[in-house]
């Protein structure tokens, strides 16, 4: 195996690996390396995939035991086989996973198991089981990812307390799950065990759910939630969690400050947010500082020293796997000469509850405060047919559009 390559991406998920894949498709000598065993990152291993498996799973369950028989289908006797469906989301990962390994065979990329970090310009240190190795690079994209933000105070065992990446692995249903942050994750992770049966609670430190979405939007679906059973604590704070023998106490207080109050879960989910995933890169061997969030500053991709770059979530903009593959292509055709270009204008948000929570696009805040003169037009799904028949009539869909041109903000 070549110790020398035109291009070493650290970091294996959607960033990493689809900046690989393009670089070797134009022709380069690409290694990738990923500290974890399998390939797809956080996204395809313990984030984005796994949790769809469980929200379409839990779907179809909450489907056939509460909502068929307005349509004529009796489904008497529908149980729950929670080992079946969490092997089912593992299954897909595994499927997933592999076919991510198969596509770095079919264009040549090495794969390095190990820690990466930067050993000084144009070199990668691989730090694996069996030791460490260093590599020569022509060119080094970081694509390290991010990694769950901690609830000072609270320590996650991945047991009672669980990220993310636990609560895609409880063993069973809980009975009361609380859920610490009301943003995508939060309310996908309870949207998947309310359907299964828990009793859910959204502790917010901000007045409403989904904060950055349209405001109107956010208001509406937090509604349309409270109606599926979800309950909320908005402007309020989790400023500790005790184990007891009976479960989890936890103690809420205004965001504002004020009278503690005291709420009991079997399992608490924190979910406030992801952090840019930097440390222990070696950056500092090339100069390169990140800013106070620890996040890497760029300028079309590129970091302050020669030829190194960084995409995805360690980079400024939304924590998106999408927004991640799109800037890989582009860096990798940029390094191979041509323009390398991602129109930050049209990368979509999506939050995968039922219904659906879709935006692209500037939110009307947003056209308020840039003072951008605009129209509103908005359609209700209780008025659409499609919707009316499939049962579906929660919700709407709203176009803002400038004021003169009409073009679609």
């Amino acid at each position: 195996m070549s110790d020398s390559f035109d291009v070493i991406v650290i970091g294996g998920g959607p960033g990493g690996y689809n900046c690989a894949i393009r670089a070797a498709q134009l022709g380069m000598t690409v290694a990738c390396v990923e500290k974890r065993d399998t390939l797809g990152g956080t996204c395809l291993n313990v984030g984005c995939i796994p949790s769809k498996a469980l929200l379409h799973a839990s779907e179809v369950y909450d489907e056939a035991d509460n909502h068929m028989a307005a349509l004529g289908v009796q489904t008497k006797g529908v149980s729950l086989d929670l080992p079946q469906m969490m092997d089912h989301k593992d299954k897909t990962v595994d499927q997933l996973t592999q076919g991510i390994a198969f596509l770095f065979k079919k264009n040549k990329i090495t794969h390095l198991n190990g820690w990466g970090k930067i050993a000084g310009p144009g070199k990668v240190e691989v730090i694996g089981d069996d030791g460490s190795k260093s590599y020569d690079a022509k060119h080094i994209v970081i694509a390290t990812g991010s990694e769950v933000m901690p609830l000072p105070g609270v320590d996650i065992d991945e047991d009672s307390i669980v990220s993310s990446t636990g609560a895609l692995a409880l063993p069973k249903v809980p009975k009361h799950l609380l859920v610490v942050g009301g943003g995508v994750i939060g309310l996908e992770l309870g949207s998947v065990w309310r359907r299964l049966g828990a009793e859910v609670t959204v502790v917010e430190f901000l007045d409403g759910v989904l904060p950055g979405m349209d405001g109107e939007v956010r208001k509406n679906f937090q509604r349309i939630l409270k109606k599926q059973g979800f309950q909320f604590k908005l402007s309020s704070k989790v400023t500790g969690v005790e184990k007891t023998k009976s479960g989890l106490k936890v103690s809420v207080e205004p965001a504002a400050g004020g009278e503690t109050e005291v709420m009991e879960a079997d399992v608490v989910l924190v979910s406030i947010g992801r952090r840019p995933y930097t440390e222990n890169l070696g950056l500092e061997t090339v100069g390169i500082e990140v800013d106070n969030r620890g996040f890497i500053p760029t300028e079309h991709f590129k970091t302050s020293a020669d030829g190194i770059y960084a995409v995805g979530d360690v980079t400024h903009g939304p924590m998106l796997a999408h927004k991640a593959e799109d800037e890989a292509g582009a860096v990798a055709e940029l390094i191979a000469g041509q323009a390398g270009h991602v129109n930050y204008d049209v990368i979509p948000g999506v939050v995968y509850t039922m219904p659906e929570v879709a935006s692209v696009g500037k939110t009307e805040e947003e056209l308020k405060d840039a003072g951008i003169a605009y129209n509103s037009g908005k359609f209700p799904f209780t008025a659409n047919a499609r919707a009316k028949a499939n049962l579906a009539t929660e919700g709407f869909v709203k176009i803002l559009a400038d004021k003169t041109t009409d073009r679609v903000l």
